[in-house]
């Protein structure tokens, strides 16, 4: 077995490790979970809003910045799907919990979720041990599939705060982006195995 070791890192430029106002940005999203779930779990519905929805902003610009302002590093192409991942994945775990809403969110898509993000995160570590190299870029669709269940989790939260539960919205919301999910989880599978053979990965 490969022992684990750092030496690819230290084979990058110190900049690749820089921390840019936009890997700031993603930081802070990382930040914000713990308070999105904690006014989730109080049943204040308008603060856990507003949390998400400043995160979901910065999600929008720490990409827009890091191109604009020309500062592109390995630490925020690794940082960003990963706070992507670790807010969907903690939003989703706490409104399967929730009860204010005739619905919830089920936990086998609670579980689908998390198994799409961790078909990802073991290809990263796979690809890392076999190729010693990584190249993280994301897909169209797995950045549609992403800003999707953004705006699903922030709508589910409108509707806790308003008391509003339009049954037939929610459903039809619900399996779409389950689809996608699906669709995603395949396309991630294939990516991965021809990474193998070409050393990239795809987040």
């Amino acid at each position: 077995m490969r022992r684990f070791s750092f030496a690819l890192f230290s084979k990058l430029p110190a900049d690749q490790f820089r921390l840019t106002f936009s890997t700031m940005l993603t930081m802070a999203r990382i930040a914000l979970v713990p308070w999105i779930v904690i006014a989730m779990v109080k049943g204040y519905w308008q603060a856990a809003f507003v949390f998400f929805l400043i995160a979901a902003i910065t999600d929008s610009l720490d990409g827009l910045l890091a191109r604009m302002l020309k500062q592109k590093t390995f630490l925020g192409a690794c940082l960003d799907p990963l706070a992507d991942k670790i807010l969907l994945i903690a939003c989703f775990s706490t409104l399967a919990c929730t009860d204010v809403l005739p619905f919830n969110v089920p936990y086998w898509f609670v579980l689908l979720v998390l198994s799409r993000e961790l078909l990802v995160i073991v290809g990263f570590i796979g690809l890392y041990y076999t190729k010693q190299g990584m190249d993280v870029r994301p897909t169209r669709l797995g950045k549609a599939t992403a800003a999707l269940q953004m705006l699903f989790i922030g709508w589910l939260l409108l509707c806790y705060l308003y008391g509003w539960a339009p049954a037939k919205t929610y459903y039809v919301a619900l399996y779409s982006i389950t689809t996608l999910i699906i669709v995603s989880f395949v396309q991630y599978a294939r990516i991965g195995l021809d990474s193998f053979k070409n050393g990239k990965v795809c987040l």
